[in-house]
């Protein structure tokens, strides 16, 4: 209690005194603002406060059901911890909709009252963090757009619990909660009456993006999204090209988009293609509002419709391709062909149709290009991509509807999901009442619901169905069964609210546009991240009756679930330390007022599969492989995957130790290099240019093109990069480093056999000139066309890597916070003369100088490993970790000297920490620590055959532990519990 008493001292006095004092963490003052970039938002302080409070007070005026949904799932997992917390709101203005007052009656563990001040305008946030108090208070609504987006000011303070701030705040909230109305559905229906007369007319529907007079065709003008793809379709046609792809999420107005490229172009007669009858006249009808003109302009093949000679020409795949009508056509009878949903084209049907027409130009549209069929879409339109937008980027351009995603646990019986049941079978009426009541409590934007459903089977489809509506709703399933005609009747009445929701499976995928989709439910697990990008694009598309999308994810135990942060976060590198951060990070990861949220049980069911999933399968690797060697057309470099935002390339070096040969080996190339070169691209790839320190990189950057360099040039290049320090020590490691001693020594120690082939240096360093040298074996290497190519290429992602975690980490002297490191990675950082790792390394080991010494913990220890390594390692708190010794030791043994009096020696202790073994080698550098001398006490741990001395010791930590992070690590709850 003393160290945290004495933290909230330190954190004070930097804050509101002294800005030098030596401290950082989370009760020193801070200013909360949102900034995408920096990947900062008010949202993720709140929620980090919120779940670790013991109760909680807000009082806040403005409130809506989009800044509701950001704290629901959280709100969930605190009742059934039994935490509660109170609210006063307002009715100041008619701000607050009659239905969000409603969502707020959802909150079980949440008390609210209605404000009868005039004028009430307060935004604060109270947290009892138990024997302290953490205060927000600024700006900042219960708000999507406040909590996330909006430009805001809050101070966040920390008092302890009889501190005069904190006795303020509280005495007037509660002066105010005495003063103020309990929330009933009673109230709320009187306050519904009043805020109707209030409410202000709402305008006609249509798309936000197309605010002008849409009667007027002339007026409709494209959205920023449209302006930017229109300029690439030309800058493709100015080149002389024929064919064009255009690639943007589903919701983002590629039908208007290809319909104002078509009224620029103005072509005698047009083609318009789509694979489905149901939006055929949906088209039709956006390009008649575009392009204009007169009704007998456009028509119909597809079906009895037969208009065949107009000169705007929307046709069905499946009509069109039968050799009876196709060979109505000439082949340039259509001098401009549109493809919708372009990635179905490898379809015999579309071959037939695109090898008959010889247009003037031809272009494609779709949301999901990637291929598992190996066909090669992009050859297809001699890959021109003239743009493209993914989900991430329309969402942060504000083109489509906001969503809030929630990942909830499916029912189960005995880890199972009970899908298929019969009704004879009981247990289906507990799993339509845990559906039911996830439905309701996550509910949606409008009215009523809207919703579709997607079901794993489509007998699970119909029985849920029926047993859906006999709880009230009015649902429909909906397969590859039902007629067309049926399809769209249904639809129509999903849109005019005689359903609630239609349970569906795959066909809904795609090619159908409901606008008013308000609540996607996802009750099938993921086999694919494009499809499930494909479900929740349903929901998307913004319309006037939604303000945004419920997504209602349940999560079985189903090792495919690694895939959905893939689909959520856009984040195709498949790299698992990315994912789990990511995770962690939660909502700051997604632009705009999108959230993510996981009830806590289907967030361990994530992490969990991300642990067990195997991220080098040789049939994965190599499908990301073609996928993007068919986008950019020609073999990939490994700056090509990162350009592209493809799988991490150091999974193709992991898994054939080189990037070239992985290239050789899937390309069934011969391997043209001598076995030096071979043997030391394996080696830079692997152990220096990994990306974990950048001078390696940098220097052979140089020397590949330049045989020698000054050291000055060097350091002015660090500077100019805003790379890390530079000293004469550090010169020597990367010397070291650059000419494989560092490795090829440890290595023959261990193994006791020399490797001749091994180059004995790539540069020379000349003390007299301090000029670094290309030694000649080097440049003899560099004689080989794909050693150059294939190592400037590693060096080229050694650097972006490296420039890419500087920009969401800080930088402690080498190491940056909260990245993750193998053993090697920190004896390398740590300037050791040779790697230590063929010595017993343990849970921590001291420099010879005693300079430093890591510490490496594997926070949740598995219960087979020896009785003597079982150390209590736990932290404390975010500023506090008790840390043991290796067994058989003492006070007096020399490595708990060294650390007990580590100020004597200048010592350096940067602690290391992993969730457990199956995240792998790499621990989170978690910052520096110091030992608290005074806590140092030796004592016995027991075993089986008799106890062993140990000592155990508390480690306070120099940067307290970001809480999101300090909550992953030390939740010790598996999802199965």
């Amino acid at each position: 209690m003393e160290a945290w008493f004495n933290a909230l001292e330190l954190g004070i006095h930097k804050g509101l005194i002294d800005k030098t004092t030596p401290y950082s963490g989370p009760f020193e003052p801070q200013l909360l603002m949102n900034h995408q970039q920096k990947k900062q938002d008010v949202l993720t302080t709140l929620i980090d406060e919120l779940r670790q409070s013991q109760s909680f007070k807000f009082a806040v005026a403005f409130i809506t059901e989009s800044g509701i949904q950001t704290l629901k799932a959280h709100l969930l997992d605190l009742h059934r911890k039994g935490v509660t917390g109170k609210l006063i709101t307002s009715t100041y203005n008619y701000f607050n909709q009659p239905k969000m007052f409603q969502q707020l009656l959802k909150l079980k563990n949440l008390e609210v009252r209605i404000s009868d001040v005039d004028g009430f305008h307060s935004k604060g946030y109270i947290f009892d963090q138990g024997g302290y108090h953490s205060l927000i208070v600024g700006s900042t609504n219960l708000t999507a757009s406040a909590l996330k987006v909006n430009y805001e000011w809050n101070i966040k303070l920390t008092s302890h619990e009889h501190g005069a701030i904190i006795e303020h705040f509280t005495a007037q909230f509660q002066e105010m909660w005495q003063e103020s109305t309990p929330l009933t559905p009673e109230w709320i229906n009187h306050y519904r009456k009043a805020y109707q007369k209030q409410e202000i007319p709402k305008v006609a529907e249509f798309p936000a993006s197309y605010h002008n007079n849409w009667s007027d065709a002339l007026q409709i003008e494209p959205n920023k999204m449209q302006v930017q793809a229109l300029k690439g379709i030309e800058a493709v046609r100015s080149r002389g090209e024929s064919r064009a792809l255009v690639v943007s999420a589903t919701g983002t107005g590629k039908t208007y988009l290809a319909a104002f490229d078509v009224r620029r172009v103005s072509p005698k007669r047009l083609l318009f293609i789509v694979h489905r009858e149901q939006i055929l006249k949906k088209a039709m009808a956006d390009f008649r509002r575009v392009i204009g003109g007169n009704d007998d302009d456009y028509g119909i093949l597809s079906g009895t419709s037969k208009d065949v000679g107009a000169r705007y020409l929307f046709a069905t795949v499946q009509s069109l391709s039968k050799a009876q009508t196709l060979t109505q056509f000439k082949p340039d009878w259509f001098d401009y062909i549109l493809i919708d949903e372009t990635h179905r084209a490898g379809a015999t049907s579309y071959q037939k149709i695109i090898d008959h027409f010889k247009p003037t130009f031809m272009l494609g549209m779709t949301a999901t290009p990637e291929r598992t069929d190996g066909y090669d879409l992009f050859k297809l339109f001699d890959y021109n991509i003239a743009y493209e937008i993914r989900l991430q980027e329309a969402l942060a351009e504000d083109l489509l509807v906001p969503f809030h995603y929630f990942g909830v646990s499916d029912y189960e019986i005995d880890g199972h999901v009970s899908e298929n049941l019969s009704f004879r079978d009981l247990s289906i009426n507990d799993r339509v009442q845990h559906i039911r009541e996830k439905l309701a409590y996550y509910s949606f934007s409008g009215e009523s619901p809207h919703g579709l459903i997607f079901c794993g089977t489509k007998q699970e489809a119909k029985n849920l169905s029926c047993a859906l509506n006999n709880t009230g709703l009015k649902t429909v399933s909906l397969t590859g069964d039902n007629s067309q005609e049926e399809r769209e009747q249904r639809v129509k009445e999903l849109e005019g609210g005689l359903l609630d929701y239609i349970l569906t499976v795959d066909i809904f995928n795609e090619g159908i546009d409901i606008p008013k989709i308000n609540q996607v439910v996802m009750l099938r697990q993921t086999e694919s991240s494009i499809i499930f990008v494909q479900q929740l694009g349903r929901g998307l598309r913004k319309h006037e009756s939604k303000d945004f999308l419920t997504v209602i994810d349940f999560i079985g135990n189903h090792e495919n679930n690694y895939l959905i942060p893939i689909a959520l976060y856009g984040d195709q590198s498949y790299n698992k330390d990315q994912l789990r951060r990511q995770l962690v990070e939660r909502s700051r990861g997604i632009p705009g007022e999108s959230t993510i949220n996981f009830e806590r049980i289907a967030e361990e069911r994530i992490f969990e599969a991300i642990d067990q999933k195997n991220m080098l399968l040789k049939k994965d690797l190599d499908q990301d492989y073609l996928t993007l060697k068919y986008k950019v057309g020609k073999i990939p470099t490994m700056m090509d995957f990162v350009t592209h935002g493809s799988r991490d390339p150091m999974s193709y070096v992991r898994y054939s130790k080189s990037f070239y040969r992985y290239i050789v080996k899937v390309e069934k190339l011969k391997n043209t290099l001598s076995e030096q070169a071979d043997k030391s691209l394996v080696y830079l790839s692997l152990h220096v240019l990994n990306g974990v320190r950048p001078h390696e990189a940098l220097l052979l950057q140089q020397l590949i093109e330049d045989e020698e360099l000054s050291e000055q040039e060097f350091i002015n290049k660090l500077i100019h990069d805003v790379y890390d320090d530079y000293n004469a020590i550090i010169r020597t490691s990367v010397l070291r480093n650059v000419n494989l001693q560092y490795y090829q020594e440890n290595y023959e120690k261990k193994r006791q056999a020399p490797h001749d082939f091994l180059p004995l240096r790539f540069v020379d360093y000349d003390e007299t000139t301090q000029t670094f040298k290309r030694h000649p074996i080097f440049t003899k290497l560099l004689l080989e066309p794909d050693f150059k190519t294939t190592l400037s290429d590693q060096v080229a992602y050694a650097l972006h890597s490296y420039k890419e975690k500087r920009l969401t980490h800080e930088a402690h002297n080498g190491f940056m916070l909260y990245e993750k490191y193998t053993r090697q990675d920190v004896f390398r950082l740590l300037l050791w003369e040779e790697n230590p790792l063929a010595q017993n390394v343990g849970g921590y080991i001291i420099s010879q100088d005693k300079s430093n010494c890591a510490i490496f913990i594997n926070y949740h220890k598995e219960d087979s490993i020896s009785e003597t390594t079982k150390y209590d390692d736990q932290f404390l708190s975010p500023q506090l970790f008790q840390w043991m010794s290796k067994s058989k030791r003492t006070l007096n043994s020399p490595d708990v000297h060294a650390i007990q009096h580590y100020k004597d020696h200048n010592m350096r202790l940067p602690l290391f920490v992993k969730k457990h073994n199956d995240e792998g080698l790499s621990f989170y550098y978690m910052g520096d620590v110091e030992p608290i001398p005074e806590s140092f006490q030796e004592m016995r741990m027991e075993t089986t055959k008799k106890p062993v001395s140990i000592v155990k010791m508390i480690l306070k930590m120099l940067t307290p532990v970001e809480k999101s992070l300090y909550d992953y690590l030390t939740n010790r709850t598996k999802a199965s519990d």
